[in-house]
C-alpha cells in the first residue's frame, strides 16, 4: 500500500513546527523507496509545511532552514533522475534535527 501524505491543505494551518516537523520527517520516509516519478509529488507537496514561523528561535529557523534545502537538493536529484542513495540520509538527519529543536 501506498502511503502519501495529505494535501497541506488538509493539514491544519494552526499545527505548531513540531506537528509540522513530524509530518514532513514522516513524509520524507515514506517517499525514500518510492520511484522518483512517486516520490517527487510527495516532496513538493512539503513546501509548505516547511515554510517558517518567524517567532520561532533562530536556532528553529535555522534548522527549518536546513531541512527545506536538504529537501530541495533530493527533489532536484529526482527532477533530473540523478542519483538520490547520498541525499536522502541528510535530508532526514536535517529534519530530526529540526524536529527535536522545534516546540
Amino acid at each position: 500500500m501506498l502511503l502519501r501524505p495529505p494535501a497541506f491543505e488538509e493539514w491544519q494551518s494552526d499545527m505548531s513546527d513540531l506537528d509540522n516537523a513530524s509530518k514532513v520527517l514522516d513524509a520524507l520516509k515514506a517517499a525514500e523507496p518510492e520511484p522518483p516519478q512517486t516520490a517527487l509529488p510527495m516532496l513538493n507537496s512539503l513546501a509548505k509545511l516547511v515554510q517558517g514561523d518567524p517567532d520561532q528561535p533562530i536556532e528553529v529557523q535555522e534548522a527549518r532552514a536546513d531541512a527545506f534545502m536538504a529537501i530541495c537538493e533530493v527533489g532536484k536529484a529526482l527532477h533530473r533522475k540523478q542519483p538520490t542513495d547520498q541525499l536522502w540520509g541528510p535530508a532526514i538527519d536535517a529534519v530530526e534535527k529540526w524536529k527535536s529543536l522545534a516546540r
